[in-house]
Protein backbone atom coordinates (compact mmCIF):
# COMPACT_ATOMS: atom_id res chain seq x y z
CA UNK A 1 0.00 0.00 0.00
CA UNK A 2 1.24 3.33 -0.53
CA UNK A 3 1.73 6.18 2.30
CA UNK A 4 1.86 9.82 0.68
CA UNK A 5 2.64 12.68 3.22
CA UNK A 6 0.82 15.52 2.50
CA UNK A 7 3.45 18.54 3.30
CA UNK A 8 2.46 20.98 5.58
CA UNK A 9 1.10 23.41 5.38
CA UNK A 10 -0.93 22.11 2.39
CA UNK A 11 -1.39 24.45 -0.93
CA UNK A 12 -5.22 23.65 -2.60
CA UNK A 13 -5.94 23.64 -6.69
CA UNK A 14 -9.29 23.58 -7.63
CA UNK A 15 -10.47 22.60 -11.17
CA UNK A 16 -13.62 22.54 -12.83
CA UNK A 17 -14.90 21.63 -16.37
CA UNK A 18 -17.04 23.29 -17.51
CA UNK A 19 -19.60 23.45 -20.80
CA UNK A 20 -22.09 26.24 -21.46
CA UNK A 21 -22.27 27.53 -18.25
CA UNK A 22 -22.22 30.92 -18.17
CA UNK A 23 -25.06 31.17 -15.94
CA UNK A 24 -23.38 29.45 -13.07
CA UNK A 25 -19.47 30.09 -13.47
CA UNK A 26 -18.90 32.96 -12.09
CA UNK A 27 -20.59 32.19 -8.62
CA UNK A 28 -18.85 28.66 -8.48
CA UNK A 29 -15.24 30.14 -9.07
CA UNK A 30 -16.07 32.98 -6.63
CA UNK A 31 -17.59 30.48 -3.99
CA UNK A 32 -14.14 28.19 -4.25
CA UNK A 33 -12.09 31.01 -3.95
CA UNK A 34 -11.65 30.82 -0.22
CA UNK A 35 -10.21 27.45 0.07
CA UNK A 36 -7.64 26.88 -2.76
CA UNK A 37 -4.69 29.36 -3.94
CA UNK A 38 -6.18 28.10 -7.56
CA UNK A 39 -9.25 28.20 -9.15
CA UNK A 40 -8.79 26.61 -13.06
CA UNK A 41 -11.63 26.42 -15.21
CA UNK A 42 -11.45 24.14 -18.27
CA UNK A 43 -14.01 25.85 -21.24
CA UNK A 44 -14.71 22.29 -23.36
CA UNK A 45 -15.52 24.56 -26.60
CA UNK A 46 -18.54 26.78 -24.76
CA UNK A 47 -20.53 28.59 -27.69
CA UNK A 48 -21.85 31.22 -24.13
CA UNK A 49 -19.44 33.97 -22.64
CA UNK A 50 -18.52 30.75 -20.05
CA UNK A 51 -14.65 31.39 -20.16
CA UNK A 52 -14.64 35.01 -19.96
CA UNK A 53 -16.95 35.17 -17.06
CA UNK A 54 -14.73 32.05 -15.70
CA UNK A 55 -11.65 34.55 -15.98
CA UNK A 56 -13.42 37.75 -14.83
CA UNK A 57 -14.33 36.28 -11.39
CA UNK A 58 -10.57 35.25 -11.46
CA UNK A 59 -10.22 31.46 -12.26
CA UNK A 60 -7.30 30.56 -14.47
CA UNK A 61 -9.10 29.79 -18.11
CA UNK A 62 -8.30 26.69 -20.34
CA UNK A 63 -9.81 25.54 -23.40
CA UNK A 64 -9.88 22.24 -24.65
CA UNK A 65 -13.50 22.32 -27.36
CA UNK A 66 -14.98 18.99 -27.96
CA UNK A 67 -13.35 16.28 -26.59
CA UNK A 68 -15.31 15.32 -22.87
CA UNK A 69 -15.37 16.46 -19.57
CA UNK A 70 -12.30 13.63 -18.58
CA UNK A 71 -10.18 14.90 -21.46
CA UNK A 72 -10.58 18.56 -19.87
CA UNK A 73 -9.45 16.81 -16.30
CA UNK A 74 -6.50 15.40 -17.97
CA UNK A 75 -5.38 18.53 -20.22
CA UNK A 76 -5.71 20.57 -16.74
CA UNK A 77 -2.95 18.23 -15.26
CA UNK A 78 0.16 19.93 -15.87
CA UNK A 79 -1.21 23.23 -14.88
CA UNK A 80 -2.30 22.60 -11.32
CA UNK A 81 0.01 23.61 -8.61
CA UNK A 82 -1.63 22.46 -5.40
CA UNK A 83 -0.50 19.93 -3.07
CA UNK A 84 -3.84 18.80 -3.45
CA UNK A 85 -6.76 19.14 -6.00
CA UNK A 86 -10.08 19.35 -5.75
CA UNK A 87 -12.73 18.71 -9.05
CA UNK A 88 -16.41 20.35 -9.20
CA UNK A 89 -18.59 20.67 -11.57
CA UNK A 90 -19.60 24.10 -12.91
CA UNK A 91 -23.40 24.21 -12.83
CA UNK A 92 -23.85 24.64 -9.11
CA UNK A 93 -24.90 20.97 -8.43
CA UNK A 94 -21.62 20.79 -6.03
CA UNK A 95 -21.34 22.77 -3.08
CA UNK A 96 -17.73 24.72 -2.43
CA UNK A 97 -18.91 25.01 0.78
CA UNK A 98 -18.22 20.77 1.28
CA UNK A 99 -14.14 21.37 -0.02
CA UNK A 100 -13.16 21.34 3.66
CA UNK A 101 -14.89 18.23 4.37
CA UNK A 102 -13.51 16.11 1.25
CA UNK A 103 -9.53 17.83 2.11
CA UNK A 104 -9.85 16.64 5.92
CA UNK A 105 -9.20 12.95 5.58
CA UNK A 106 -5.87 13.80 3.16
CA UNK A 107 -4.56 16.49 5.32
CA UNK A 108 -4.98 14.48 8.53
CA UNK A 109 -2.98 11.08 6.80
CA UNK A 110 -5.83 9.02 6.62
CA UNK A 111 -6.48 8.97 2.44
CA UNK A 112 -4.83 9.74 -0.87
CA UNK A 113 -8.05 10.26 -2.51
CA UNK A 114 -12.04 11.42 -1.01
CA UNK A 115 -15.03 11.58 -3.17
CA UNK A 116 -17.80 12.85 -2.49
CA UNK A 117 -21.07 10.47 -1.72
CA UNK A 118 -24.21 11.58 -2.97
CA UNK A 119 -26.12 8.24 -1.76
CA UNK A 120 -24.37 9.58 1.81
CA UNK A 121 -25.19 12.89 1.46
CA UNK A 122 -28.22 13.17 -0.58
CA UNK A 123 -29.15 14.79 -3.63
CA UNK A 124 -31.74 16.89 -5.43
CA UNK A 125 -30.85 15.99 -8.73
CA UNK A 126 -31.00 12.10 -9.20
CA UNK A 127 -34.72 11.16 -9.01
CA UNK A 128 -37.98 11.11 -10.79
CA UNK A 129 -37.10 9.78 -14.31
CA UNK A 130 -36.37 6.77 -15.94
CA UNK A 131 -33.04 8.03 -17.28
CA UNK A 132 -31.73 8.93 -13.50
CA UNK A 133 -33.46 5.99 -12.42
CA UNK A 134 -31.31 3.85 -15.05
CA UNK A 135 -27.89 6.22 -13.93
CA UNK A 136 -28.68 5.13 -10.52
CA UNK A 137 -28.84 1.42 -11.16
CA UNK A 138 -26.02 1.48 -13.13
CA UNK A 139 -24.05 3.79 -10.99
CA UNK A 140 -24.68 1.18 -8.00
CA UNK A 141 -23.53 -1.78 -10.25
CA UNK A 142 -20.45 -0.61 -11.07
CA UNK A 143 -19.96 0.77 -7.07
CA UNK A 144 -20.47 -3.06 -6.46
CA UNK A 145 -18.18 -4.81 -8.93
CA UNK A 146 -15.67 -1.99 -7.31
CA UNK A 147 -16.40 -2.98 -4.13
CA UNK A 148 -16.05 -6.72 -4.82
CA UNK A 149 -13.09 -6.71 -6.48
CA UNK A 150 -10.51 -4.74 -4.35
CA UNK A 151 -12.66 -5.45 -0.49
CA UNK A 152 -13.78 -1.85 0.02
CA UNK A 153 -17.33 -0.41 0.85
CA UNK A 154 -17.79 2.38 -1.05
CA UNK A 155 -21.20 3.72 -1.76
CA UNK A 156 -21.11 5.48 -5.48
CA UNK A 157 -17.91 5.83 -7.76
CA UNK A 158 -19.62 8.56 -10.65
CA UNK A 159 -19.81 11.72 -8.64
CA UNK A 160 -17.56 14.43 -10.23
CA UNK A 161 -16.99 16.23 -6.62
CA UNK A 162 -13.83 14.61 -5.00
CA UNK A 163 -10.37 15.56 -3.51
CA UNK A 164 -6.93 13.79 -4.92
CA UNK A 165 -3.48 14.19 -3.43
CA UNK A 166 -1.85 15.77 -7.02
CA UNK A 167 0.93 13.21 -6.99
CA UNK A 168 -1.56 10.63 -6.62
CA UNK A 169 -3.48 11.58 -10.00
CA UNK A 170 -0.55 12.30 -11.87
CA UNK A 171 0.68 8.45 -11.13
CA UNK A 172 -2.79 7.23 -12.39
CA UNK A 173 -1.93 7.91 -15.67
CA UNK A 174 -5.78 8.55 -16.48
CA UNK A 175 -6.70 7.73 -20.14
CA UNK A 176 -10.84 8.12 -20.12
CA UNK A 177 -11.94 11.65 -22.30
CA UNK A 178 -15.79 11.28 -21.05
CA UNK A 179 -17.39 11.52 -17.69
CA UNK A 180 -16.10 7.58 -17.29
CA UNK A 181 -12.80 9.21 -15.65
CA UNK A 182 -14.45 9.24 -12.22
CA UNK A 183 -14.53 5.56 -12.40
CA UNK A 184 -11.33 5.44 -13.84
CA UNK A 185 -10.15 7.56 -10.92
CA UNK A 186 -11.18 5.31 -8.42
CA UNK A 187 -10.37 2.14 -9.93
CA UNK A 188 -6.90 3.03 -10.09
CA UNK A 189 -6.30 4.52 -7.04
CA UNK A 190 -7.33 1.32 -5.79
CA UNK A 191 -5.52 -1.10 -8.14
CA UNK A 192 -2.25 1.23 -7.85
CA UNK A 193 -2.57 0.81 -3.43
CA UNK A 194 -3.59 4.38 -2.82
CA UNK A 195 -6.18 4.71 0.06
CA UNK A 196 -9.69 6.10 -0.70
CA UNK A 197 -12.21 7.00 1.20
CA UNK A 198 -15.69 9.36 0.68
CA UNK A 199 -17.27 11.67 2.84
CA UNK A 200 -21.15 12.43 3.01
CA UNK A 201 -21.79 15.76 0.22
CA UNK A 202 -25.27 16.52 -0.83
CA UNK A 203 -25.80 17.35 -4.94
CA UNK A 204 -28.00 19.93 -5.80
CA UNK A 205 -29.85 20.14 -9.01
CA UNK A 206 -28.24 22.35 -11.26
CA UNK A 207 -28.92 25.74 -11.41
CA UNK A 208 -29.69 26.08 -15.40
CA UNK A 209 -30.24 24.30 -18.47
CA UNK A 210 -29.89 20.29 -18.92
CA UNK A 211 -27.32 17.82 -17.89
CA UNK A 212 -24.59 17.48 -20.91
CA UNK A 213 -24.87 13.40 -19.92
CA UNK A 214 -26.96 11.43 -22.67
CA UNK A 215 -27.47 7.56 -21.46
CA UNK A 216 -28.21 5.77 -23.98
CA UNK A 217 -25.07 7.05 -25.73
CA UNK A 218 -22.20 6.49 -23.12
CA UNK A 219 -23.52 3.65 -21.44
CA UNK A 220 -21.72 0.98 -23.13
CA UNK A 221 -18.41 3.26 -22.12
CA UNK A 222 -19.20 2.89 -19.14
CA UNK A 223 -19.24 -0.66 -18.85
CA UNK A 224 -16.40 -0.86 -21.16
CA UNK A 225 -14.27 0.86 -18.48
CA UNK A 226 -15.00 -0.65 -15.98
CA UNK A 227 -14.16 -4.00 -17.13
CA UNK A 228 -10.97 -2.79 -18.95
CA UNK A 229 -9.57 -1.03 -15.77
CA UNK A 230 -10.51 -4.15 -13.71
CA UNK A 231 -8.68 -6.92 -15.50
Amino acid sequence: MHIVTVCNPVHVSVVIPALNEAKTIEAVVQACKPFAEQVIVVDGGSHDRTADLAGRAGAHVLVVAGQGKGAAIRFAMPYIQGDIVVFLDADGSHDPQDIPKLLQPIVQGEADHVSGSRLIGGSSELHGTFDECFRLMGSALITAVINWRFGVRLSESQNGFRAIRTTVLKALNLRENATTIEQEMIIKTLRKGYRMAEVPTHEYARQHGTSHIRLRKVWLRYVYCVVKNLL
